[in-house]
């Protein structure tokens, strides 16, 4: 009995050492960031500014591969399927939560195919509309949605995308109705919403800071619980009267699960460390996005609860499930 119980304490002793020694050589070579939106997103703009003060302390490259397409789901499910290594990891938004509610099967399990490593940021998505609609608060935007039921359209970055689920949202909070216009992403919606073609469009900030600045859009409100330190003056849908309409946008760090845990918590430490530094945040004040983390057990948990309150826009929503 005792040789044994020698015996398993020797082994434990010697994986022990293999985690440690794994960790302290982590990484010993170029790790690939996948990111599932077009190079350019603001979910792009972000991984980049994090994954390049990331490399420098980690003395490896973090080389962001751009997997757009279906909504996100073809970079999840290069993720989901890669190594748990450390090697391959995801840089997605809320709307990885929102998949499992808008599909109607997907090739990967959302809430147990990944482990979270950390939020990166929240932002702000803004309610902009072209000055040439003659509509200049949320109130007047309501108005003119329940005079003519229906007859208002706004834009969203893709079916299923944190844009149009901050637009449900908002549409059940507000009991008005408004029909979905979607496109491929930020750029065309915007090109839209300037037209005048498409009504309103709850946008990232940093694609429209510009226009927002030099009048060519106004930003009647904006979608987070909180006001965008990018857009202090701007009030928040619940403040501008909108109650039940606030929509978390963010974008986080996710790796394949069974990743090993000192890995997950190495790469949780270099986030911090990399939004700590002056370079990122003024990166990230520019772009209207503020710093936030969770512990990666904290984050897989955060997760899990969006699934199901996504879910439950969806539903009221009535959206149909893409196949």
């Amino acid at each position: 009995m005792r040789i044994a119980a020698l015996a398993a304490t020797a082994a434990f002793v010697s994986l022990s050492t293999l985690g440690v020694q794994a960790q302290n050589a982590y990484p010993a070579k170029p790790i690939r960031v996948v990111v599932p939106f077009a190079a350019g997103s603001t979910t792009d703009i972000i991984a980049r500014a994090i994954t390049d003060k990331m490399g420098q302390s980690m003395g490896q490259t973090l080389v962001v591969d751009n997997r757009g397409g279906a909504s996100g789901t073809i970079g999840q499910q290069a993720v989901a399927t890669a190594a748990p290594d450390g090697y391959t990891l995801l840089i997605h938004s809320s709307s990885h939560t929102v998949s499992p509610s808008t599909f109607a099967k997907l090739p990967f399990d959302t809430a147990n195919d990944f482990a979270g490593v950390t939020p990166i940021s929240s932002l702000s998505n803004a309610l902009v509309i072209s000055p040439s609609k003659n509509i200049k608060s949320l109130q007047e935007l309501l108005a003119a949605a329940r005079a003519k039921p229906g007859s208002l359209n706004f834009a969203s970055a893709g079916q299923g995308s944190a844009t149009h689920l901050n637009a449900e949202k908002f549409k059940l909070a507000a009991k008005i109705q408004a029909t979905n216009i979607p496109f491929k992403g930020s750029a065309e919606a915007v090109t839209e919403v300037l037209a005048g073609r498409v009504d309103y469009y709850f946008s990232p900030i940093a694609p429209v800071i510009g226009q927002i600045k030099d009048g060519q859009l106004l930003a009647l409100a904006v979608g987070s619980p909180k006001r965008a330190s990018a857009l202090p003056d701007v009030p928040t849908t619940a403040e501008a009267g909108v109650p039940g309409s606030e929509f978390n946008f963010w974008i986080g760090m996710m790796a394949p699960a069974k990743t090993p845990r000192e890995i997950v918590d190495r790469l949780h430490a270099e986030v911090e460390k990399a939004l700590a530094s002056p370079e990122v945040k003024e990166r990230f004040a520019k772009l209207g996005a503020d710093p936030w983390t969770l512990k990666p057990r904290q984050f897989d948990a955060y997760i899990k609860e969006e699934i199901a309150s996504n879910a439950d826009v969806v539903k009221a929503a009535g959206l149909a499930a893409q196949q």
